[in-house]
């Protein structure tokens, strides 16, 4: 996915990507994070995934839950 200058990049390292999602993770602090990454670490027990407000549009039929 393209990268939009006025978006954050994923946190992972070495991950070009948009962050589309937040990952509310009880034992660290929260990661911005490409779909990609959201979609892996996301099936870990106690993360929970939320669509970045900006990022809607990307996802089809209302996948971002809006």
């Amino acid at each position: 996915m393209p990268i939009d200058t006025d978006s954050p990049r994923c946190e992972i390292n070495g991950c070009e990507d948009r962050a589309t999602f937040e990952l509310h993770i009880p034992w660290k602090a929260n990661e911005l994070v490409c779909a990609g990454h959201a979609r892996v670490k996301g099936r870990k027990d106690g993360i929970v995934a939320d669509a970045l407000e900006n990022t809607e549009d990307e996802f089809p039929n209302g996948a971002a839950n809006r």
